[in-house]
């Protein structure tokens, strides 16, 4: 690095003095906190996206500022490698180091540091390009102003404000940017409608006869994602969407709606109701990165439960329709060259792996945390992964999707372009398309079920009856020391401490479909515990019992 570069981060960096007190730790989430505390954070960040540009050969990065389903006070900032996954792990203790030094001589000679040792070339012929995105938070627009004077510091850096976008909508078009194609959000609009069309153009007319397509009622999050789906309405056809909390009547972002709170409290968001009795519902979290489906049932009372469709719903509902089709393709013989896997958590309810077991699939599982579980789905031809909060998505190898497009061209040149093999593959090619492939996406998501229901012939209800969930129950249980607890790479059984793992085995056979598990927190002196049986006063007692173990075990802080 030379002097005139080293000058320019100095300048810049005593703009953002780091808050007294703020340490920060990069994870699945990237950085967040409470949006006034990090103008600091993001700055850094931004310099760091471009640092990783020019390490990539100036591949373009993305920059995020979003906290999702956290409340509207807080922000946050994560960083989109040019394959529209996540930054590479190996990068997060650099971003944690920068993120939290105390000074500018100490951001700077870190940065040196690190320049020196990745050897990144700044100020060559090709500079940084890194496109900013972010959501519709009052506080995003200081803090994109923030990352852009970061990435600016790193001379011949540009920064490209792309504008208030979902979480998917930048990792999809950082993606598309990296491999050549048409990246812009009226594209990725496009190519969501395209693909639909494709998929309702394949529906048997068999299925057409048994479904109506009914009135599809959406939960917006008072967020972007409550927006975005307005804009995406326009091009669809063969869908009667409502869309409510889109933010534009008052309504505060995340709070009593969106995914997050249907999903972890079981009840209907603001502006739904007794009103809506067995109407299919599904809820967008705040930056549209989760899903999930619900519908009130006609027995429900006041306080208005709901009967949930969570992630390992939706992933039982898209491994079904897709091992149809490679059914199709397997008669003769040609399915057999594309390996269809389920990736899941040790969190996955026990009653979706036994009937995902049931339809003959491969499940593995994976450590908690959405970077694990692509990583895994990823080894397979096709790799289906959701966690039970709504994050994920269809992953299809370069070298399945190039099979699958040579079989559909190789089909219509014999004549057999009418053929049950050649719509199942048409249905597969089009799914590549519709399924957002670089993170979990609310939009593309809701398009795939949708299509699918009405392929089948399903109502909610039906396709809610695929299983029925265990009652389960987690618990937190302070530890002096949660390194104390170390588990297997599926987080499902405890390696340590010595003998814990046989005790809570001897708890779980006393219960019909007993499982537990044991897991540190990340961020906190935590341990959790994940119990599930027949029965809820079960499902309670085995976790109260695993949460003694621990306790004795580990002792109570």
């Amino acid at each position: 690095m030379d002097e005139i570069q080293i000058a320019s981060l100095l300048k810049s960096s005593e703009l953002f003095p780091i808050p007294q007190g703020l340490k920060l730790s990069y994870g699945t989430a990237g950085f967040r906190g409470d949006a006034k505390l990090l103008e600091s954070t993001v700055y850094r960040v931004g310099i760091l996206s471009a640092l990783r540009s020019l390490k990539l050969g100036s591949s373009t990065i993305g920059l995020m500022i979003t906290a999702s389903h956290n409340k509207v006070s807080d922000n946050g900032i994560k960083v989109s490698d040019p394959s529209g996954g996540m930054l590479s792990q190996e990068w997060e203790p650099f971003a944690d180091q920068i993120a939290n030094a105390a000074s500018p001589q100490e951001l700077v000679s870190l940065i040196r540091a690190f320049v020196e040792k990745e050897e990144i070339k700044i100020g060559g012929d090709k500079g940084a390009e890194v496109w900013l995105g972010r959501d519709t938070r009052p506080s995003g627009e200081s803090l994109l102003r923030a990352a852009e004077i970061g990435v600016d510091s790193v001379l011949g850096s540009v920064a490209v404000d792309i504008g208030i976008l979902t979480t998917p909508q930048l990792h999809w078009m950082v993606r598309a940017k990296n491999k050549g194609l048409k990246a812009t959000e009226k594209d990725y609009f496009e190519n969501l409608s395209t693909s639909f069309r494709c998929l309702v153009n394949l529906i048997p007319i068999s299925g057409n006869n048994k479904f109506e397509i009914s009135k599809l009622l959406v939960d917006g999050a008072n967020g972007v994602g409550g927006q975005k789906i307005e804009e995406l309405r326009a091009s669809l056809s063969n869908l009667d969407l409502e869309i409510r909390n889109t933010g534009r009547d008052g309504g505060v972002l995340n709070e009593g709606v969106g995914a997050d709170f249907v999903q972890k409290e079981k009840v209907v968001p603001l502006g739904f109701g007794l009103k809506d009795v067995g109407m299919r519902c599904a809820s967008l979290d705040g930056d549209a990165d989760r899903l999930v489906y619900f519908y009130v049932p006609s027995d429900s009372t006041s306080d208005v439960k709901v009967e949930l469709l969570d992630g390992d719903k939706i992933l039982s509902l898209f491994a079904l329709f897709i091992k149809e089709q490679l059914n199709v393709l397997d008669d003769g013989n040609e399915g057999k060259q594309s390996r269809l896997g389920v990736v899941q958590t040790a969190y996955a309810n026990g009653a979706s792996t036994d009937y995902l077991k049931q339809l003959g699939l491969d499940v593995v599982f994976a450590k908690t945390g959405v970077k694990h579980l692509h990583e895994k789905a990823a080894e397979f031809d096709i790799g289906i992964y959701f966690e039970a909060n709504g994050h994920g998505t269809i992953l299809f190898s370069e070298s399945c999707l190039s099979w699958l497009v040579t079989k559909q061209k190789d089909l219509t040149a014999i004549g057999q372009g009418g053929s049950e093999e050649h719509k199942a593959v048409s249905r597969l090619v089009a799914v590549s398309n519709l399924i957002n492939q670089a993170v979990g996406d609310a939009l593309s998501g809701v398009l795939l079920v949708e299509v699918i229901l009405q392929h089948i012939g399903w109502s909610i209800q039906k396709w809610n009856e695929l299983y029925k969930d265990l009652p389960s129950r987690q618990i937190k249980v302070e530890v002096p020391d949660r390194t104390a607890v170390v588990t297997t790479s599926q987080e499902t059984e405890a390696l340590r401490p010595l003998g814990i793992q046989d005790a809570i085995n001897s708890e779980i056979k006393k219960y019909s479909r007993g499982r537990a598990f044991i897991r540190p927190s990340g961020t906190e002196d935590v341990v959790r515990v994940y119990a599930e049986a027949s029965t809820q006063e079960a499902a309670d007692s085995l976790a109260n019992s695993v949460a003694q173990l621990v306790k004795s075990f580990l002792g109570s802080s």
